[in-house]
């Protein structure tokens, strides 16, 4: 209840899921809402929603650069609300503007995971764009290279998720929050 009353002293702020595919923003992100009592939002969740199609086909039709401006789109509308826990896609981070947008409006958490571990979590999903090639594991190789610097220069707090049971993820991201 501490945590809820001092996370509402800044009703302008969200607390953001930024990380890698398969690094547990959604599992994760349900459960951090529900034991703070926010709303939780998938922002390609939303993006699904407003299309009426999945991300593969959004990528097939638009390009990335189709889904990207989608997603700026939802991002910025995301932070104008408050008592959020969103959880991004992992190359939202890419965009300036979403950047700026992440770190003004919200308490940014990185959800670091090893690369073994989002081939893991990840490999068998037919609906990831991005790694329907024959070396899925160099792609997520090459995107965590490029990623990770952002992913760590924007957040408020780190935690690793590799091999974490997502109840001890959240209970480690409630005592950080309540620190801040």
């Amino acid at each position: 209840m501490f945590l809820k009353k001092k996370l509402n002293k800044s009703p302008d702020k969200n607390v953001v899921l930024v990380g890698p595919m398969g690094a547990g923003k959604t599992t994760i992100g349900k459960l951090l809402a529900k034991e703070l009592g926010f709303q939780f939002t998938d922002s390609d969740k939303v993006i699904e929603q407003r299309c009426g199609a999945d991300i593969p086909w959004i990528f097939d039709v638009e390009g990335e650069a189709g889904f990207r401006g989608r997603e700026k789109a939802v991002i910025q509308e995301l932070g104008e609300q408050s008592g959020l826990v969103i959880a991004t896609g992992g190359g939202a981070v890419l965009d300036p503007d979403n950047q700026l947008n992440l770190k003004e409006k919200g308490i940014v958490v990185y959800l670091k995971t090893s690369v073994a571990q989002q081939y893991e979590r990840t490999f068998r999903d037919k609906n990831r764009p991005l790694l329907q090639t024959d070396n899925p594991l160099a792609v997520l190789s090459a995107l965590f290279e490029k990623r990770d610097p952002i992913y760590s220069h924007l957040a408020d707090i780190v935690v690793k998720t590799d091999k974490k049971n997502p109840k001890s993820v959240v209970k480690y991201i409630v005592s950080k929050l309540a620190q801040l």
